[in-house]
């Protein structure tokens, strides 16, 4: 039997995940803070990209660090957003959202993505309208539903979904009522294990065996790309999608 990866390889290749991680979010309080101001209190996208750092256990000088880039009191990059659309195999359709320094440079590796694993780059609100901006606040399974479903309501929660499969729960709220109904949630006691504002598609679609695997490839691709934030796409992938 061969050996695994050593200690040193293995906290080489977790010590470039963080790295990577670390490079998404600070560009995201880059432009939060440029856009609407460098004050997490008053800035909700700010406040949303914050809390993301410091549970990804990133220090307090780093995130005041970017904030002082972005509102000019250090030198710093700037970053556009962009967005792009198009089709995995099997008509699945994906959001790509990127901040960049080098537009040519990111429409490139994003076609090339596209190309590499049998998908297309679409135009700009080709897939847009299949999905659907809101927050969602997520609880893990085991939570309690009706203390969860209470405070929800009250703190002006849009919906409230329980999965039957698992028993996980999923708070929804338009983008503009994010940040305070998960500041009523925790307030209640009820910390959700994963907070954000993100986008949901209409409708899923089911993909299977070697197309599915394609389709995984490439979002993780995508992901793993610098210059892209967040990817979105409307697969719904069962187990074979992963061997």
């Amino acid at each position: 039997m061969g050996r695994g990866p050593s200690i040193e390889a293995r906290k080489n290749a977790e010590d470039a995940k963080r790295g990577k991680v670390f490079t998404k979010i600070i560009r995201e309080i880059s432009v939060a803070a440029r856009s609407a101001g460098g004050d997490p209190a008053s800035n909700p996208r700010l406040r949303s990209a914050v809390d993301k750092g410091l549970g990804a256990n990133m220090t307090k000088d780093v995130i005041e660090r970017a904030i002082k880039k972005a509102t000019g009191e250090l030198e710093g990059v700037e970053y556009e957003e962009i967005r792009y659309e198009g089709y995995a195999p099997g008509g699945i359709a994906v959001i790509v959202d990127c901040l960049t320094d080098n537009k040519v440079r990111t429409v490139a590796d994003v076609r090339h993505a596209f190309g590499k694993f049998g998908g297309n780059l679409g135009t700009d609100g080709s897939v847009a309208f299949m999905f659907r901006k809101l927050g969602v606040l997520s609880f893990a399974p085991g939570a309690d539903e009706d203390r969860i479903t209470e405070a929800a309501i009250e703190a002006g929660a849009d919906d409230v979904v329980v999965y039957p499969d698992d028993g996980s729960i999923d708070v929804l709220t338009a983008p503009e009522t994010f940040a305070a109904v998960k500041a009523a949630m925790e307030a209640a006691g009820l910390r959700p294990d994963l907070a954000e504002v993100t986008m949901r598609a209409d409708n899923d679609i089911a993909v299977a065996g070697e197309t599915a695997q394609q389709v995984v490839k490439l979002l993780a691709w995508l992901e793993d790309m610098d210059d892209v934030q967040n990817v979105y796409s409307n697969a719904e992938l069962g187990a074979d999608a992963y061997t």
